[in-house]
């Protein structure tokens, strides 16, 4: 994750269960370019670090999920593909894994809270059901404002992973 992993991953620890970062399985990010075409990008580097972590089974949700976060960051706080000077890849996905849980987190450069849209709004309209389907998708989902050096916002979302199976002790045969 670079050096910028303990500044994300702070927010991310806030109203969860503890979580001991050492207890970390893996850790993987990618910078995004502010092009909608960074939607496909995040998705195929998910598909690679699930498979590299044997989540292959959990790529469908994860991946809906990865692809509405990584739109927002893209639609919302880079409105008309607006680049941020001197950050030529504005836009930064995280994915951690622990034992039991998995985090997808978005970064972007926009401090404006993400907004999931009312219930009774219109439910045939193209766009606007992106939040709605992270929560459906994922255990929980939030975001943060970050802190010191990182302008901008992260927006997470969590899946409870099994536990890994613990083969039953072996006996000797006589």
């Amino acid at each position: 994750m670079g050096t910028n992993g303990s500044t994300v991953l702070a927010p991310l620890r806030q109203g969860l269960p503890p979580i001991d970062p050492s207890g970390a399985a893996g850790a993987a990010s990618c910078a995004l370019p502010a092009r909608y075409e960074a939607v496909r990008s995040a998705r195929e580097f998910t598909r690679t670090t699930l498979g590299e972590w044997t989540l292959d089974d959990r790529f469908d949700d994860i991946a809906l999920v990865v692809s509405e976060l990584v739109t927002n960051a893209l639609r919302h706080a880079l409105p008309g593909g607006a680049v941020v000077p001197g950050q030529e890849r504005p836009v930064r996905l995280h994915l951690m894994r622990w034992n039991t849980r998995l985090v997808c987190a978005v970064r972007d450069p926009s401090r404006e809270s993400p907004e999931a849209r009312e219930a009774d709004e219109d439910c045939a309209a193209e766009s606007g059901r992106g939040l709605f389907l992270v929560e459906s998708f994922s255990d929980s989902w939030g975001w943060h404002p970050l802190t010191g050096t990182l302008n901008g916002k992260v927006v997470w979302a969590v899946f409870s992973l099994q536990a890994p199976a613990v083969a039953p002790p072996r006996t000797a045969e006589a």
